[in-house]
């Protein structure tokens, strides 16, 4: 078992910026790959960025590139997700999710219970 804990969320203003975090505890954090999804009021949670286990490799929705950046840091068993230049279509719950393989990332095995991201105009 692979437990999630996100946070860092809350209410932000158009063009701001947050980092959100998901520490991770249970089985050795090292050996998975990571993600963030999101779920907007209304819609379908849907990804949002994914990181491999030794951080060679990482990769995102097209809605986010170039404004969000995933990271991790093995030795804190946490993973990072910086937000900048938020947008009210950011707005939803913040999700970190895990599997052994990042090819199976969008098929996570684990998940948190999510974060509150609120963007305001």
């Amino acid at each position: 078992q692979v437990q999630l804990v996100e946070s860092g969320g809350g209410l932000v203003q158009t063009g701001d910026s947050v980092r959100l975090s998901c520490a991770a505890s249970g089985r050795t954090f090292s050996g998975y790959a990571m993600g963030w999804f999101r779920q907007a009021p209304g819609k379908e949670r849907e990804f949002v960025a994914a990181i491999s286990a030794n951080s060679g490799y990482t990769y995102y929705a097209d809605s986010v590139k170039g404004r969000f950046t995933i990271s991790r840091d093995n030795a804190k068993n946490t993973m990072y997700l910086q937000m900048n230049s938020l947008r009210p279509e950011d707005t939803a719950v913040y999700y970190c999710a895990a599997h052994r393989f990042i090819s199976s990332i969008q098929s996570p095995a684990y998940w948190g219970q999510g974060t509150q991201v609120t963007v305001s105009s």
